[in-house]
């Protein structure tokens, strides 16, 4: 077999999904000499870290071809053409067809174009992958969407991904199966916006039959977690799932943003803060043990001190346990950044730095409650674990990787838990 390329991946877990199948992809088509950097876009910084790894990369492979990706890629592929350290600039929808890394072999170089970016609202479909899992021996992500229809005022992502597209029930149904026969104890669904999973299909399901479909004909799967979802596109399926499933894990991830109604309104956001609170209310009252996550925004153009309290007092009244906290971030291309009135930097600095510490103070709450609680915790390696909310568990012993331990908590240290 050849050698596999060198890959580095910046942003999210879908990013990290996608950079396993480039890999092999890369590696099919003979590229061993190659390094792939995997873009990120989500905010100006991010686009900064992955042009500043680029030019680390460049003075640590000076004789590699540097081929660049990613959603900063898609996004600004007039940037990364630009740099002297950059040999090849690939889309996101090429990225993950193996007749671009085809185009890239030996015998075409200096005949294929530099630049491989495309119109990535044209894209209609999304394959489903078949790669091995990634990360650890314990947890598999399986992609089963794409893209976004919505057009929040701040987000560059649908500009980078396109436009939500669905991958078939069967085909992700298939390759769960192929993924507990070979050992996986856990699966977790990842997707740009996975509550519109379905939308694009025959029949128009939802993100809970996919759910339930899985739960059903994968009967020997351990656990199913869901990544990152919208709230209020939750339906009556996944809701039931979330009352009657055990094997459904316990912990969601919300894409809240903001927990003031007028700057959610203008962030054009399709839920107001009531509509949150409700929701996390029900998911707890169908599933005591529930712990949410939550993506939250400080420093949108135009928010007042009390606008952002109102996403600090969101934290407790919806009961947050872990916190992805975003300083806004101008984004030139989007509505928001043409939005007269932005918030001054250091500000926005001080108000993520204030949400960060009410996340720090959910988690030591959640923390303490479990001292003496019995968990069924996946090792994800011999001294580290996760339990059903995904809480971090250290063991003081050596356990097999990819098992699920049942284990009592005894204490804690820093935000893990001890065994």
């Amino acid at each position: 077999m050849s050698t596999p390329p060198k890959l580095t991946t910046l942003g999210c877990r879908l990013n990290a999904y996608e950079s396993e199948a480039m890999k092999k992809l890369a590696q099919d088509a003979g590229l061993g000499d190659v390094v792939i950097v995997n873009t990120c876009a989500v905010t100006a910084e991010a686009v900064r870290k992955s042009r500043q790894e680029i030019r680390r990369l460049r003075r640590e492979n000076p004789d590699a071809r540097i081929v660049v990706t990613g959603c900063a890629a898609q996004t600004e592929p007039q940037t990364f053409s630009a740099m002297t350290e950059v040999d090849q600039v690939v889309g996101n929808n090429e990225k993950m067809q193996p007749e671009t890394w085809a185009r890239m072999a030996p015998d075409f170089v200096g005949k294929t174009e530099r630049v491989m970016v495309d119109d990535i609202m044209s894209v209609t479909e999304t394959a489903g992958h078949l790669i091995d899992g990634f990360g650890t021996r314990s947890r598999a992500y399986v992609q089963v969407q794409n893209g976004c229809d919505h057009r929040c005022t701040f987000c560059i992502i649908p500009y980078g991904r396109g436009n939500s597209r669905s991958v078939p029930a069967g085909v992700v149904v298939d390759q769960i199966k192929r993924l507990v026969d070979k050992g996986f104890n856990e699966v977790v669904l990842t997707g740009v916006d996975l509550t519109s999973w379905g939308a694009d299909l025959p029949q128009h399901p939802r993100l809970g039959d996919l759910v339930m479909r899985i739960l059903k004909l994968v009967p020997d799967l351990p656990r199913l977690r869901i990544s990152s979802i919208d709230s209020i596109e939750a339906d009556d399926a996944l809701m039931q799932a979330i009352a009657t499933e055990p094997r459904l894990m316990p912990h969601l991830h919300l894409s809240l943003q903001h927990g003031d109604d007028l700057i959610l309104k203008r962030m054009a956001r399709r839920h107001l803060r009531d509509d949150a609170i409700a929701f996390c209310e029900e998911a707890r009252r169908l599933r005591p043990d529930m712990t949410f996550g939550a993506d939250i925004i400080a420093g949108f153009p135009t928010e007042t001190e009390d606008q952002f309290e109102n996403s600090v007092k969101l934290v407790t009244d919806c009961d947050l346990t872990w916190l992805h906290v975003f300083p806004y971030s101008k984004r030139e291309g989007t509505p928001a950044a043409k939005i007269p009135k932005q918030v001054n930097g250091k500000v926005i600095k001080d108000r993520a730095a204030r949400l960060r510490a009410a996340g720090d103070a959910q988690v030591d709450r959640h923390l303490a409650t479990q001292i003496g609680v019995r968990h069924r915790v996946l090792m994800e390696n011999p001294l580290m674990g996760r339990t059903e909310q995904f809480t971090e568990v250290t063991f003081r012993s050596p356990q097999t990787e990819g098992a699920i331990v049942d284990a009592v908590v005894s204490g804690r240290d820093g935000q893990r838990l001890l065994v």
